[in-house]
Parts: structure tokens; sequence; C-alpha cells
């Protein structure tokens, strides 16, 4: 398709499948990291065809997102489609936490997942014209809650806010945005929940008996910045398997 692609955290799971996804119908993808270089780069090697790039930014600090999004657009040559899925996912109980370990692990979280985002977007609208594409990869417990991890949960509900805003003030340009909200997937984040009899036991969350992988969640993602789901603008998919449902 030769469009330009710039995925967040594609330096494993969801990310690294995206990255692949895209670049598999011909698109040249811009794999962003902020601290697994190595993994990053093992990623940009499998990519298909030619003219991808490997750029990195600790997404809590906006100058580095400034430099990050402007390198990618200028190794790509334009971004036309942005992929908002670098997340960080620290548990902070509020029972079991220090009031020091609850700060951090908010302004941590909120800082990437959820301002770093929006700081990413804000940058690469610059790079993008008419027929821009930003998919937002939001979660689960954006609905149902995340009780060890609230900071998570509360950085993917805003992440909702932020594509139904954006995909209103960005919609007469021509840009379409959405979100995707997955449960669980055979990830590196979600290793541990999925280890030993977790596994069996999140399976059994959804009535399909099983979770999901990343290349499935990349799909739904290279459908969403297709010209065919414009009109799904402002929209989330919900992508768990049926354990999560609502109105």
């Amino acid at each position: 398709m030769d469009r330009r692609v710039l995925v967040t955290g594609a330096s494993r799971g969801i990310g690294a499948a995206t990255a692949k996804a895209f670049a598999a119908v011909g698109d040249r993808v811009a794999v962003h990291y902020g601290s697994s270089r190595e993994a990053a780069t093992a990623v940009l090697k499998e990519l298909p065809g030619d003219g991808h790039a490997l750029v990195h930014a600790d997404l809590g600090d906006p100058a580095a997102v400034e430099r990050m999004v402007d390198e990618a657009a200028a190794e790509l040559g334009r971004i036309d489609v942005l992929v908002n899925n670098a997340a960080v996912y620290e548990p902070h109980p509020i029972r079991a936490s220090s009031y020091e370990e609850w700060q951090r692990a908010w302004a941590t979280t909120l800082g990437v997942n959820l301002v770093g985002a929006a700081n990413v977007t804000w940058w690469t609208v610059r790079h993008m014209g008419r027929g821009g594409r930003i998919v937002n990869v939001s979660s689960r417990g954006a609905f149902r809650g995340e009780p060890n991890q609230p900071a998570y949960g509360a950085s993917k509900a805003g992440l909702v806010s932020l594509t139904q805003s954006l995909a209103r003030s960005l919609g007469p340009e021509g840009i379409a945005v959405t979100a995707i909200a997955p449960g669980w997937t055979t990830t590196d984040m979600a290793a541990g929940a999925l280890a030993g009899d977790g596994y069996e036991r999140r399976r059994m969350e959804s009535p399909l008996e099983r979770v999901a992988s990343p290349d499935e969640v990349a799909a739904a993602i290279v459908y969403l910045a297709s010209a065919q789901a414009e009109f799904a603008t402002g929209t989330v998919l919900d992508f768990n398997g049926g354990s999560h449902l609502r109105m």
C-alpha cells in the first residue's frame, strides 16, 4: 500500500505484531522503542520490504517525543498512520502501596500511556494529511476496571476519550481516529498473569475459551487504519473474546 506508519512500543507484543502486519501489506514502518533497542532492532530486521526505520524516545519526555516523531517523519517522508500502542503496566494496589509508590505509579503510567500518546499525536498530525489514520490501543480495563493497576485502567479510559475528542476535531481534515480495546493477549506484559494456572483461568473468561494472539489484534488494527474503516472514526472496537460485554 506504501503508507508510512509509526507504531509506538513496537519492540514486542502487539506493537511488534502490528509493525509486521503493516509491513506485510507493503507499508513502510517506523518501529519505536522506549528501552528495548535490541528487541526493536530484531523486529526491524524481520519486517518485509525496504525503507523501514528505528526510532527511540521515552514517551514520558515531551522533548524526546518531538525528536522521535520528527525523525520518523524524516526517515519515512511523511506519516500516514499512527498506532499509539506503547504502555507501561505497574501494579500499585491502593492498600498495598506506599504513598510514594502510589504517586510514582500514577505519574509514570499516565505520563506514558496517556500524556505520552497525546504528545506523540500532537506532533504526528503535523506530518499527516487528508486520509490519515490514528489508532489508539486501549484495553478492556478501560471499561471493567483494573483493581491492582488503577492508573493503567484510568490511562486507557482516558485514551478512549482522547480518541473521541480527536475524531471530532480532526474529522474535517479527513483524518479518522479509532481505538481498540483488547482483552487478555499472549504478550510479555501479560506473561505473569498467564503463567501456570493463570492461563486456564483467563482463557475461561471468554466464551471462546481462549485468549487472543498479538497477530489477531494487529490484523484488527490494520483494518481500523484502512480506507474502508473511515466511517468508524470515534469508535472503540472491543476485542476481548466476549469476556466483557457493554452497551
